[in-house]
């Protein structure tokens, strides 16, 4: 019973890697499998954008909330110059940018997929300038940019697939209303969401990509550093949007390691 149980098991997860498609991160060159489409993954993520906004407090801060909008616009562009040079023009096309500063007191930001960014005030005094401001808007795009939400959502499908397999309920594994149910429930309600709760290793790629675009845009990526070790000290990484990432000893490690691939990419 237990071979049958694998058996079936291996088959419904080697049908479902047949349907979907096989990709390389930009930047990383990590290969990927995703069972979700770009379109799947963009409607899903909308609505709970728009709810989001409809309840969010933009900033009052004019000053903060421009320099938000202009190092988001820097990054925006450096990215789709980095896809359209690299031959994945068509990737820019599922990207209409938004950038919000939203009055909320926790150290955190989030990137939905599609590039709609919103950063919560309470991070800026941690951030104290554009170019660490960069650092973490770079991390975040890098998460719709590399299709960590479409791996989470794919992974978890995978998985349910699989058990109505083994429960012999099984059916055609189609993105329908059982796709929406399983967004919801692995995504979770709500626009932040979609961009907390990945895995420790999409969470340095993260780093990893984010340091480079920080660089593309025309930041230092050697704040990075500076940055982290500030985070570090005020204990934040525990109970924000960070709480999933490596420990801030690993952090800074890795970082320090990526920076000379960074700067090569960073033009004043």
């Amino acid at each position: 019973m237990k071979k049958l149980r694998f058996i079936l098991l291996t088959v419904a997860v080697t049908l479902l890697a047949g349907c979907g498609t096989t990709s390389r991160v930009p930047i990383t060159g990590r290969k990927q499998s995703l069972l979700v489409s770009n379109e799947q993954v963009l409607s899903l993520s909308t609505q709970q954008y728009a709810e989001y906004m409809k309840t969010a407090k933009a900033s009052t801060d004019a000053k903060n909330t421009a320099m938000v909008k202009r190092v988001g616009q820097k990054l925006a562009a450096a990215v789709e110059e980095y896809l359209k040079a690299n031959g994945l023009a068509e990737e820019v096309k599922q990207y209409a940018w938004e950038f919000n500063l939203v009055q909320n007191k926790e150290v955190n930001a989030f990137c939905m997929p599609g590039g709609k960014i919103v950063v919560y005030e309470g991070i800026l005094p941690v951030t104290q300038n554009e170019a660490s401001l960069a650092i973490v808007l770079g991390h975040e795009i890098a998460h719709a940019v590399a299709k960590h939400s479409a791996e989470r959502l794919s992974n978890a499908y995978k998985q349910q697939v699989g058990l109505q397999v083994l429960g012999g309920v099984a059916q055609a594994a189609g993105a329908s209303s059982s796709l929406q149910n399983l967004g919801a429930a692995v995504l979770g309600v709500g626009a932040q969401a979609w961009s907390s709760g990945f895995s420790r290793s999409q969470e340095s790629e993260a780093d990893h990509i984010g340091l480079i675009f920080a660089a593309m845009a025309g930041y230092d990526p050697s704040v990075a550093v500076a940055f982290w070790e500030r985070m570090a000290s005020k204990g934040n990484s525990s109970n924000s949007i960070f709480s999933d990432h490596p420990s801030d000893e690993k952090r800074i490690k890795q970082i320090k390691q990526w920076l000379p691939e960074a700067q090569s990419y960073y033009k004043k």
